[in-house]
């Protein structure tokens, strides 16, 4: 006689629901502390230089001896022929500084991640390291750098017969030298970002290009310059960022000069505020200044999106 055993039913596997009210209140309690600190160190500076914008007062008395303006300090400026020089000035250091790093980094990264040549690594290491290191110590070098007479780059230029330019002299050049040594400094940064970027791209479409016989420049065109589209968005908004951020060479080496030249937003708020003393002018240039980067990152973020 045969005794067959039937086997136990299974049990039933208990399948948790995700996205209930249970989890987003954990969610909720975890992300507080990240908001609360995002709230008093972003969002209450903002609000404060708002504030402040809209009055009267001097850093060298006390914060209740303001007196209130109202808009006065924002007409002023619309009026003030120095703050739309100051305007003027970031505006052509930002697009210089964007037309001219990008596509450096760009193509640096392609040849830094495609051909297969050793030594790659310690160029990657030499170029990230004109971003790590101070922007005081680089501004002093760069200085005797564009020193005129004895400077390195008027002596090579003497070789060729021709005399010295005056690169942070004069008003024509000054701005332009200090955009040769932003892009000199944040090129390598930008450079390993879209290095990062080709990393995400599947070999699997290069192969299948491959295959179809597209050579190299058929393969950036096509392929890799389209997948960095997110990458690039990124750069193009960190470049701006920095570049309208840019103050510390500015105050070693030219001080806003010559002759205004080189006189950027930036430096304007800290020369009105802890030169002057005009913190009520130099908040309402400096929420001015944030309400053009919002309206600027917002036009980049819509043109990728069209792009997509």
């Amino acid at each position: 006689m045969t005794i067959t055993r039937q086997a136990a039913p299974a049990a039933p596997v208990a399948t948790a629901k995700l996205g209930g009210p249970s989890d987003r209140k954990w969610a909720a309690i975890f992300v507080s502390p990240a908001v609360l600190i995002m709230t008093a160190f972003m969002l209450v500076p903002i609000l404060l230089t708002l504030w402040i914008s809209l009055h009267e007062w001097s850093m060298l008395t006390p914060i209740g001896d303001m007196t209130w303006r109202g808009l006065g300090n924002y007409a002023d400026l619309i009026g003030d022929p120095a703050f739309r020089g100051s305007m003027r000035n970031t505006i052509v250091y930002v697009l210089l500084v964007v037309a001219l790093t990008v596509p450096l980094a760009v193509l640096l990264g392609l040849l830094l991640y495609f051909p297969r040549v050793g030594g790659k690594g310690a160029v990657r290491t030499a170029l990230f390291a004109t971003y790590v290191i101070p922007t005081v110590a680089i501004a002093m070098v760069w200085g005797a750098l564009y020193a005129p007479t004895y400077g390195p780059f008027d002596q090579i230029l003497g070789w060729f017969g021709i005399s010295g330019v005056g690169w942070l002299s004069s008003p024509s050049t000054a701005l332009i030298s200090l955009v040769i040594f932003h892009v000199w400094q944040m090129v390598g940064y930008y450079t390993v970002l879209v290095v990062a970027g080709l990393t995400q791209i599947p070999g699997d479409l290069y192969e299948v290009a491959r295959v179809d016989g597209a050579g190299f420049w058929r393969q950036t065109v096509s392929i890799t310059l389209p997948m960095l589209g997110r990458t690039m968005t990124f750069i193009v908004l960190v470049a701006v960022v920095n570049a309208v951020q840019v103050f510390d060479p500015i105050y070693i080496l030219t001080q806003g000069g010559p002759a205004g030249s080189t006189d950027i937003v930036s430096f304007s708020i800290q020369r009105a505020a802890f030169q002057y003393g005009l913190a009520g002018q130099a908040s309402a240039m400096a929420f001015s200044l944030f309400i053009v980067m919002i309206a600027v990152v917002a036009a980049i973020m819509a043109a990728m999106r069209r792009r997509r």
